[in-house]
């Protein structure tokens, strides 16, 4: 096993055991030996003791060689009295103090095991409406997310990392213009990531240029009518000022859910690639594409191990569960949801000479997640042969097809911040951010990044020199660099060469053979307008898309990725050189 410094740096941080004095008591082969040996316990119900002995070396060696890996709180709490493993959370909020303290609560029992939070506010009265019970007045939604927010920011997610949040709020809520500016002031709700509920009356209504009717959710009257371009060019201008709210859309999660005879689904996890019924959780794993990828052909063979693998890893991971709540476990246990992924997806495009802002990379996307997908459906199909499938197998879609799986859901992309690192490849389906970059993680501390896949390639087509690795630190991008070869730059596409139509249909191409939903950031450069995030929100719902959140770089003060060491000098530079819209190196 081969890990980069950054990973060994993420693994102590975060990951490896301590002792009661703080002192790291495990190596990252122990990490992994704790983490198969915990989950293979499930096997032995159905194989005894042989099966659970075999299943762990399986799973061992598929962790250890970085093929796969699970979401964080497996890696954290697997084999540890915890021994809470999900990451994905939703939870309903009702609309009577009891039942908003009560989802604080089970917030907080949740996030102290390292899982995330996702809320639909939708269901609570708008501000200013008569509470009957006391004669006063309800200080609406956006009020009660600030409590929310406080409770987060005093609770350590395992005692590891600060919680994270979805906040959602119906469009047609009367209080949605006070929810689409909540962010705007940085710092506000800093723990939760918003998202505007989209449907398609108000997209109908969008395309007619006509109003809208906001609706109160309790008494379920109609207050009054808004113009909805006014509201879409509101939700479009606060993205573009501080990166929040996203949308989803909710009619188009809803319609492919195969679970609707059991409600509607309302909000998602923390990052929206898991939409989720209320007390409902789910296991994530991402496949690193990037060991897949020989000889410059992809390894289909190898790709259908890993996923066969990875699926029955995850239905195992729901059986050795230590779940937060009773009523979470009830309905996770019903739908048996998991979400495997991909992480690697640009490495696998460079290693096979394919630019990400390249018709062909769609071609890619697309068949990488069919072919993934099938192999997901294919191995649920024998864990129920072999196991029975979810118990509520008769309420779903499925049934009616005959299809028999063991879970409701099977794939899912979410965005691998971490679990990336330590696989030493590209986050999820995202491009390279940049070639040399500074990421802002583990509690303020800064790890120093450059693409080894490049460096591989400048030293073996001797362009390679110390020069070249000074001006890629300060500017994180090879535009303009006249030492690289014109091919090479057409590979190492980075996230701001990339348009944001192509990042869009990216995701979109993902998507299709998606059953959950994607985890990505349509990154836009600084000069972005307002109109080009306006018309991106528009061209994800019109390709199918569940949701899309924008980001314009340096919109906020503090973000996640930065380029290089000197990124204002980059910015002059690329930004009056090339129009984002127009530029594919």
């Amino acid at each position: 096993m081969t890990l980069s410094e950054n990973a060994r740096v993420v693994l102590q941080a975060r990951y490896l055991r301590r002792d009661e004095e703080g002192r790291v008591v495990e190596t990252p082969e122990g990490l992994f030996r704790r983490v198969a040996r915990a989950v293979s316990q499930a096997e032995a119900a159905y194989g005894g003791q042989a099966a659970s002995e075999l299943w762990q070396e399986r799973f061992y060696d598929a962790l250890s060689s970085l093929a796969f890996l699970p979401n964080s709180p497996t890696l954290m709490n697997a084999g540890t009295p915890l021994g809470q493993l999900s990451a994905c959370f939703v939870l309903p909020v009702d609309d009577t103090i009891e039942g908003i303290f009560e989802s604080v609560k089970n917030m907080a029992l949740i996030q102290r095991t390292g899982g995330g939070t996702g809320f639909s506010f939708s269901r609570l009265r708008p501000k200013n409406s008569i509470v009957s019970s006391t004669g006063g007045r309800s200080s609406g939604p956006v009020s009660f997310m600030k409590i929310f927010d406080c409770a987060t920011e005093n609770i350590k997610q395992g005692g590891r990392r600060r919680g994270a949040n979805m906040g959602i709020l119906r469009i047609d809520h009367p209080d949605i213009e006070e929810f689409i500016t909540a962010k705007l002031e940085e710092g506000e709700l800093r723990n939760f990531n918003l998202s505007v509920g989209v449907t398609d009356a108000f997209m109908i209504a969008l395309r007619k240029n006509a109003a809208y009717e906001l609706i109160d959710p309790q008494s379920k009257n109609k207050i009054k009518k808004l113009s909805a371009q006014y509201i879409f060019r509101k939700i479009s201008e606060c993205a573009w000022k501080s990166g929040d709210p996203g949308v989803i859309f909710l009619d188009t999660i809803n319609s492919t859910h195969p679970l609707s005879a059991l409600g509607r689904i309302e909000a998602t996890n923390p990052c929206g690639e898991l939409p989720l019924l209320p007390y409902e959780s789910c296991n994530l794993a991402s496949v690193n594409l990037s060991r897949v990828v020989s000889d410059g052909s992809i390894d289909w063979e190898k790709l259908g191990s890993i996923v066969n693998i990875a699926v029955r890893f995850l239905d195992d991971v729901i059986e050795v569960n230590k779940f937060p709540l009773p009523g979470i476990e009830a309905v996770t246990k019903s739908n048996r949801k998991i979400g495997l992924g991909v992480m690697g997806f640009a490495e696998m495009l460079i290693s096979l000479g394919i630019s990400y802002a390249s018709d062909e990379a769609l071609d890619q996307a697309e068949k990488i997640m069919s072919f993934i997908h099938g192999e997901a459906v294919r191995a649920s199909m024998r864990l129920a042969d072999e196991r029975g499938v979810f118990p509520n197998w008769e309420e779903s879609g499925y049934a009616a097809e005959g299809k028999r799986l063991r879970n409701a859901t099977l794939t899912s992309i979410a965005p691998t911040g971490t679990i990336s690192i330590i696989a030493g490849t590209t986050a999820g389906i995202e491009p390279v951010f940049a070639l040399a970059y500074k990421r802002n993680v583990l509690e303020g501390e800064t790890l120093y990044e450059i693409n080894p896949l490049f460096l591989e390639y400048a030293k073996r087509e001797g362009f390679y020199s110390e020069s070249l690795a000074r001006d890629l630190q300060e500017s994180g991008s090879i535009h303009g660099l006249k030492t690289v070869p014109s091919e090479l730059k057409k590979v190492f596409v980075t996230a701001l060469d990339v348009t944001y139509e192509q990042h869009i249909r990216i995701q979109a191409a993902f998507q299709r053979h998606v059953d959950n939903s994607v985890s990505k950031t349509i990154n836009m450069p600084g000069n972005a307008t307002v109109d080009d995030v306006q018309n991106a929100y528009i061209l994800a719902y019109e390709l199918g898309c569940k949701g899309i959140t924008v980001f314009r770089y340096g919109s906020r003060k503090q973000q996640v990725l930065e380029l290089g060491a000197d990124e204002k000098s980059f910015e002059k530079e690329y930004y009056t050189k090339c129009d984002p819209h127009a530029c594919r190196l």
